[in-house]
């Protein structure tokens, strides 16, 4: 039924739903990738599981489900999937070191680039535009001013062929976009609403994970419970 919210939500039915378009449901708009960040979410959620007891009951029936709702999305290729995955790795090959952060622990690569566009994975770096003077901190002196120009001067100058930093444009094709058709199979097969609110649910659990797994949940309680306190009524029978 929510599918059809999305579509009424549209001027006219398309052949892929346009990012960030409304879904229909307010304050919910259309994911630009919901894909590979279902797929990094589960993936990470799965991780995250493997650190609970192996009898512990949270852990068997998250792990089932995000196990099957990862099959469902690992399944649905959009079109031009296998081409596009075959450019990755040739872009890859040319410099593997600089593409290292997007490449995942099975060994796979990230769908798409971060948001900022940033060229390294800790964020945006300088750009070598000039700082301005501030008036923060200790006053220098007319000489301390100059030779602290001077060196900022010389560090733009500077070849960065040793630096840590990236400071060209990471070219980086973002996986092919899912045809609404697509969208919409596999919000029938998971049976969890739009594939926006099911981003949403796989977010809070994996929050809910870390939280868990911070507070060890599956360990005995410091404070025994007294006798009873976990008894409640029971219906009497004859």
């Amino acid at each position: 039924m929510r599918s059809s919210l999305r579509l009424l939500a549209s001027v006219k039915p398309a052949r892929y739903l346009e990012p960030f378009a409304p879904t229909g449901l307010t304050g919910l708009n259309t994911h630009p990738s919901p894909r590979p960040t279902l797929i990094y979410i589960y993936r990470a959620t799965l991780e995250k599981l493997k650190a609970f007891p192996e009898s512990s009951a949270y852990r068997q029936a998250t792990e089932a489900l995000t196990r099957h709702r990862l099959q469902i999305i690992e399944s649905t290729k959009p079109p031009g999937f296998d081409a596009w995955l075959e450019r990755v790795k040739k872009t890859v090959a040319a410099e593997p070191e600089r593409f290292a952060s997007l490449r995942l622990a099975d060994g796979s690569y990230v769908g798409s680039l971060r948001d900022d566009g940033s060229d390294n994975p800790r964020g945006e770096e300088w750009d070598g535009e000039k700082l301005e003077p501030t008036t923060e901190g200790p006053a220098r002196t007319p000489e301390e001013q100059a030779r602290w120009e001077k060196a900022i001067e010389e560090a733009v100058s500077a070849t960065t062929a040793e630096s840590d930093f990236q400071t060209k444009e990471m070219k980086w094709e973002n996986e092919p976009a899912l045809e609404a058709e697509q969208v919409t199979e596999i919000e029938k097969q998971i049976g969890g609403g739009l594939l926006e609110e099911v981003i949403q649910v796989a977010e809070g659990e994996l929050k809910l994970v870390n939280e868990l797994y911070k507070s060890k949940a599956w360990e005995e309680l410091e404070e025994k419970p007294r006798p009873g306190q976990w008894t409640y009524f029971e219906r009497k029978t004859a």
